[in-house]
């Protein structure tokens, strides 16, 4: 018999529906039992989360989210997994010690209502030691960047905020988020080219930030008439610093932080202009039309960065 979180449960419910039977037989006839309702309860009974329900069992954390807490949870539904890209075959191919860091990376230590959220980003601290970033606009509630989709499903032991996507825990700095992504092995080549000049790069990318850098994949490069990499290091070094430097923000802003008709002042002191529509795009000054922002909301230790199908030209 194949075992899955519903089912350990029903057989600990059953258990505890015996232990509450003999209970009651021993004692006065007006003995009840309090049922619960705890937050892997309410997952297991939700079809929209049942992936998290799968999740929850890989990663061990069932007897945990079950727990006294109280704890906050931003679960991801179904779609939201498959819109990160997480299908069943890649939650299967993670260790369970990779998915219970996730796991805790989505949950805190505390209850947290929606109506208890500051206006602003707030960094809070999650179980798993690292921060998440909880932005509150007029637009709703925003974990790095993500949307909540529905708010405050309480339960016995605390709350779950349902969420657009699957949060990821930093890998590591920005210039190791880009080394990391072999669409940007361009970008890494032209980081670590300017680096040789008068301003090094690589070294600002990896300091404390926070940052905010908009990223051209390789296919933005080649458009931008780098055709190879080996044209990137052939290139002058302080021109491409100065083109670089126009992608970085001095903050870290995500996605729900951009709004229609901004303007953003890049670290070598640049404007870039900010457009909404059916998608987001970030113009440079020379650009003819925007950079779409293909990729966003790419968690750094020292920022974030969204991937654009366009090098920015000051």
């Amino acid at each position: 018999m194949k075992l899955t979180l519903n089912s350990t449960k029903k057989c600990f419910s059953a258990f505890l529906l015996g232990v509450s039977t003999l209970a009651v037989s021993c004692s006065d006839d007006d003995t009840t039992v309090t049922p619960t309702n705890t937050i892997v309860d309410l997952v297991v009974s939700s079809p929209n989360f049942s992936t998290l329900e799968a999740a929850v069992l890989k990663g061990n954390v069932a007897t945990t989210l079950s727990g006294n807490g109280p704890f906050t949870v931003f679960a991801p539904e179904n779609e939201s997994f498959t819109n990160s890209g997480i299908t069943s075959s890649v939650l299967e191919s993670l260790s369970a010690d990779q998915v219970k860091d996730i796991l805790l990376y989505h949950t805190l230590s505390s209850r947290v209502n929606a109506a208890s959220i500051q206006t602003g980003t707030n960094a809070v601290k999650t179980a798993n030691g690292k921060d998440i970033y909880v932005t509150k606009n007029n637009n709703g509630v925003f974990v790095n960047g993500w949307k909540v989709t529905q708010a405050d499903i309480n339960a016995s032991n605390g709350v779950i905020h349902a969420i657009e996507r699957v949060l990821m825990p930093a890998p590591g700095n920005i210039v190791d988020v880009a080394q990391g992504n072999q669409n940007l092995s361009y970008l890494v080549a032209a980081v670590l080219r300017a680096s040789q000049g008068s301003t090094n790069v690589a070294q600002v990318l990896t300091g404390a930030g926070p940052y905010t850098v908009f990223a051209p994949t390789n296919q933005a490069f080649i458009d931008a008439g780098f055709a190879t990499i080996a044209a990137i290091q052939a290139a002058d070094p302080n021109t491409l610093a100065n083109i670089l430097t126009y992608h970085v923000l001095s903050a870290r802003a995500f996605s729900s932080d951009l709004t229609n008709g901004q303007t953003l002042t890049t670290v070598n002191g640049g404007t870039l202009a900010v457009q909404l529509g059916t998608g987001a795009s970030i113009k440079g000054n020379n650009n003819s039309t925007g950079a779409q922002i293909t990729g966003m909301n790419m968690m750094a230790t020292n920022g974030v960065v969204h991937v654009i199908d366009k090098v920015l030209l000051p």
